[in-house]
């Protein structure tokens, strides 16, 4: 068995002994005892999370375990992630990535753009970011996205003279990672906390984020914008040049499982777009493409792939997260947060870019804190506060946790970015060297310009 680091053990120690005092400390004037046992299941869950002292599931497992033996909570609140459309979606998706995956389209949809595209060093880059962005669309896992698409295009940066440790080679896997996961967060079924935020929406306040809604809110700056910013920045700080390949590379024509598998998304894709017209939850959609995927003769993929390919750990740690929003929400400690967090920022009606300002960062740094995927179980339930306080609509003041976790930070905070780190073969100082400045200007360029786009849209009511 591998052993963690020695920080972790140590870590993971404080959090348990910090979980086990909230859970016996006696609960401050106008607070339950039964606040405070949540909040105990809160502080060690997300904290298992936060250091990856074990996987996600497993944390996600000791939840359920632990809320239900000590009857923290209702069953039906510990358990309402699975009563979520979102969470369906969830597995619709592992299956369409699985898909995609087993039947080689995503290869070959790579392939074909790469190579449509004037092999600079530029040309590269900037295909790499339309390769990544455009399969944000198709394949809903992230780290399915990372997994496809670094040996592909460490292939054809190496086959360009781009070698292994260069900068223009450190360019490219920074090109797929950063793309995949920051442009991912602008499309609601792309990535993990998304998911999470639109689940723990319709959990807790009844409120649905269609999928059309949340591409128009967020994809203009934080999709398209932040492309264009990722691509600028890879450029300057990893400059190369490569050299022109004579042997292209020849596909052979599409078999009968990747011309099924590609009607079954367009399909898929079309429904999402238009979801505001027949009002069909997302959720549902991708649980039909993923049956479809599955089925024999119509299908793309063999049954069995669903059993034995299809990794199920995201699907309860999504649950997980959705129940853990449900806890903090319905056990009184998000109007506790909620009250501490108030006092502190002072949100005020009337100064909207100021509370968006302040909202955004808060997010940000809750990410730092608790790493993106579960930094909207931890922002959704404070939404509600924070709009009341703002007089925002709630939509609103959901949407600024997806400002928070759009951003990295640190590498740590987003696993498919770690997983890029180690199948590339690259140092997390590179990671940096391009994540930090792609911080500083999305505060210092996008987040004004979001605020100006949410202005004007009157998202801010």
């Amino acid at each position: 068995m591998t052993r963690l680091p020695k920080p972790i053990p140590f870590l993971t120690a404080i959090v348990v002994a910090a979980a086990v005092a909230v859970y016996f400390l006696p609960p401050p004037a106008g607070v339950e005892a039964d606040t405070m046992r949540a909040a105990a299941l809160v502080v060690l869950v997300i904290g298992l999370w936060a250091l990856g002292s074990v996987p996600e599931y497993i944390a996600a497992l000791v939840f359920f375990a632990l809320a239900t033996l000590l009857a923290v909570a209702p069953a039906e609140v510990v358990f309402s992630g699975f009563a979520s459309g979102t969470l369906w979606l969830v597995l619709g998706g592992l299956v369409i990535a699985e898909a995609v995956r087993c039947t080689g389209l995503g290869e070959r949809f790579a392939r074909y753009l790469v190579t449509r595209v004037e092999l600079s060093y530029r040309g590269l880059i900037v295909a790499v970011v339309v390769v990544s962005s455009a399969l944000c669309f198709v394949m809903p896992a992230t780290i399915g996205r990372v997994l496809l698409l670094l040996p592909i295009m460490a292939a054809v940066a190496e086959r360009v003279g781009l070698q292994r440790g260069s900068h223009g080679y450190i360019g490219v896997a920074l090109a797929v990672m950063m793309t995949s996961y920051q442009v991912g967060t602008a499309v609601l079924p792309s990535n993990a906390p998304n998911l999470v935020l639109a689940g723990a929406a319709e959990t807790l306040y009844g409120v649905r984020l269609t999928y059309a809604e949340y591409l128009l809110v967020q994809f203009p700056v934080l999709g398209l914008l932040k492309a264009l910013l990722i691509v600028a920045l890879i450029c300057w700080l990893f400059p190369d040049e490569t050299r022109r390949d004579s042997a292209p590379v020849v596909q052979g024509p599409m078999s009968a499982e990747e011309r099924r598998l590609t009607v079954i998304l367009f399909v898929a894709l079309a429904l999402w777009a238009t979801d505001f017209i027949h009002h069909i939850h997302a959720g549902w959609i991708g649980l039909a493409a993923g049956v479809v995927a599955l089925l024999p003769r119509v299908g793309a993929m063999p049954m069995t792939a669903f059993a034995h390919n299809v990794s199920f750990g995201p699907f309860f740690y999504i649950a997980a997260v959705l129940g853990v929003g449900g806890l903090t929400s319905e056990a009184g400690v998000s109007a506790m947060l909620g009250e501490a967090a108030q006092s502190v920022l002072q949100i005020r009606p009337d100064q909207d870019a100021l509370n968006f300002a302040l909202l955004t960062l808060l997010s940000t740094f809750a990410g730092v804190l608790v790493t993106n995927p579960a930094q909207p179980a931890l922002m959704a339930p404070l939404a509600e506060h924070f709009a009341q306080a703002a007089g925002w609509p709630l939509k609103a003041a959901l949407m600024t946790a997806a400002l928070g976790f759009t951003t990295l930070i640190l590498p740590y905070q987003v696993p498919p970015v770690m997983v890029g780190v180690h199948v590339a073969g690259i140092r997390l100082r590179s990671v940096l060297r391009l994540s930090v400045p792609l911080m500083l200007l999305s505060f210092a360029v996008l987040l004004p310009l979001d605020y100006a786009w949410w202005r004007l849209i009157g998202y801010f009511g």
